[in-house]
Formats: structure tokens, C-alpha cells, sequence
């Protein structure tokens, strides 16, 4: 592969948060959210790296070679065929850190796709599979990459050859999101940690099926969404973790609404109709801060204009 030639013209990207899991779908089912993260890049002629970080993390994420936006560049930079010379960074975050809304998958989709705009020919030398199978690469998990990238609601997988592929659906229309984030953070290795190495049967075909009549729910009819969004494979399981956010869930759910944790947690998601959001908003402690948000696309990348 020859060495790629960059654009002069900086990038604007924007990556949705994501909300994995939704439920019976543990690391296959995610769904893109309308708040999302910005990204600001321009390949310098002056060697070296600058980055500055507002908003969610400012202060607190790294800005230097292990910052993860960073990170996904360079990774992408190596595939597209070498490095830019320098780099200027502008990352102005909206996503929460440490609440299962998907801003560590936000944070590698915003990078990859920032180093295929800036490279010159960047489509056909890192097409979207070959960025689902990074991104999966860095993020560990499909799930919340896929529907950063594709947006709406992603379903993935791993292929009997053990590639990484996904499908990008379309979510009938009328299904709100409330989202219910806290104060405190989660980590998604310590979410993890407490889930058991097997399960029961039972408890397995539960989910078999919820996840299924999800995919109708979301797709086709959203009075299904109640039953489609039971789950015996991991929420109760880590509920000790997050015990305000599970006594939020059954709170919700003893109400009708088909509340789940997101992704990881702590952060609660409710998947509402317009003529309840009023209703489920109400039922937020005063400790979380409530989103009513839609259904978005996946990562877009543009030309920076000031």
C-alpha cells in the first residue's frame, strides 16, 4: 500500500450515545441515542500531537497519546497506510463517562472515522466492515460500535468464520427514550466481573425468546416492548453494583414502562410512547438526571467550518 496523502481541511465528527443490552440483547442489541459527542480534527504540517478535551471528562481524560479517541486514530492511521505528521484534537463530549451510554465505543468511532475522512481515499482503504472489526478490535464488544456506526437499532454478531458483522434496523416510530443517568460511575470491567460463568436453562431460553419479540417490538409494534424487554441474564446479577439504579428499574417496570439498565449501568433507560413520557419522567429520584431523547443515525463526518 503506498503512503496515504491527508486533507488539509479539518473534520467535524459527531457520534451518538448508545444504550447496549436494551434488556434480553446482552452484547448483541444496542440502540443509538440523540446525544452526541463532538470531534474537531486537522492534520498539521507542525510535528506532534495537541489535544484539548470540553464538557464530560474535561479535566480528567487524557490528553496525550493514551487518549482513547487518539487511540482509534492511530489505529486507523496505521490500516489507511502511515501517520499524519501532526494532529489537532478538539473533543467537546456530551456522553457521560462511566454510565453505560457508550461513550468509550463514541469516543473509538469519532477517532476511526476522523483518521478515514482525513486520509485521502479512506473509504476504500478502511471500508465499514473493516471499521466495525477495528472498532470491535478496541472496544472488545460489538455492540455499542456497531450502533455508533450504523445508528438506530444494531444487532450483532460473530460470523461462523469469526468475523464481526451487524445489521442496522429501523425503530418504529413513537418509541421515545428517557434516559435516567447518576451521579456516580460504574465500570464496565467491574459490571462484568460479577456476572456468573454459567447460567440456568431456564433462564437462558427466557432471554432466547425476549430477544426475538424484541426485535418485533422495536421494528413493528411497541406494545410489545413491556415483555420484550425482560431480562434474567445479567441485570440482577450486577445489581449490587448499582443498587439505586435496579430499585429505579423495578420502580419503573411495577409502573408499565419497559425500563432497563443501559448497557453496563448505572445509567436506566425506559423506552416510552409520547403519551407516557410525562408519567415516567416524574418517577426519576431527584439523584438522576433525566434525558428525553430520540432514536438517532450513526457517526457522521463533515468538513469543519467555524
Amino acid at each position: 500500500m503506498s503512503a496515504p496523502m491527508f486533507r488539509a481541511q479539518a473534520v467535524h465528527v459527531t457520534t451518538p450515545a448508545t444504550s447496549a443490552n436494551l434488556g434480553p440483547g446482552f452484547d448483541a442489541f444496542a440502540l443509538a441515542l440523540s446525544l452526541r459527542d463532538d470531534l474537531i480534527v486537522q492534520v498539521t504540517d507542525e510535528p506532534g500531537l495537541v489535544v484539548d478535551v470540553a464538557g464530560e471528562g474535561a479535566g480528567v481524560v487524557r490528553t496525550d497519546e493514551k487518549n482513547l479517541v487518539v487511540r482509534a486514530m492511530r489505529a486507523a492511521f496505521k490500516v489507511l497506510g502511515g501517520q499524519p505528521r501532526g494532529l489537532a484534537v478538539v473533543c467537546a463530549n456530551h456522553i457521560p463517562h462511566g454510565r453505560g451510554l457508550g461513550s468509550s465505543a463514541a469516543a473509538i468511532v469519532s477517532g476511526l472515522s476522523a483518521a478515514r475522512w482525513l486520509t485521502v481515499g479512506g473509504e476504500d482503504r478502511l471500508p465499514d466492515a473493516a471499521m466495525l472489526a477495528l472498532a470491535t478490535s478496541i472496544e472488545g464488544h460489538p455492540d455499542n460500535v456497531a450502533a455508533a456506526l450504523g445508528g438506530r437499532f444494531s444487532l450483532a454478531w460473530t460470523g461462523s468464520t469469526g468475523s464481526v458483522r451487524a445489521l442496522s434496523l429501523p425503530v418504529v416510530p413513537g418509541i421515545v427514550p428517557v434516559i435516567f443517568v447518576p451521579q456516580t460511575q460504574v465500570a464496565t470491567a467491574k459490571a462484568r466481573r460479577l456476572l456468573p460463568a454459567t447460567v440456568p436453562h431456564a433462564d437462558a431460553a427466557l432471554n432466547a425468546g425476549r430477544s426475538a419479540l424484541l426485535v418485533t417490538a422495536l421494528t413493528v409494534d411497541p406494545s410489545l416492548l413491556f415483555d420484550a424487554t425482560e431480562d434474567r441474564l445479567h441485570q440482577s446479577y450486577r445489581a449490587p453494583a448499582m443498587p439505586r439504579s435496579a430499585t429505579l428499574v423495578a420502580k419503573l417496570r411495577a409502573a408499565g414502562a419497559a425500563a432497563t439498565i443501559s448497557g453496563a449501568g448505572p445509567s436506566v433507560l425506559a423506552l416510552t410512547r409520547p403519551s407516557e413520557v410525562e408519567r415516567v419522567v416524574a418517577m426519576a429520584p431527584t439523584s438522576f438526571a433525566v434525558h428525553v431523547l430520540e432514536v438517532d443515525g450513526g457517526v457522521l463526518s463533515e468538513p469543519y467550518r467555524p
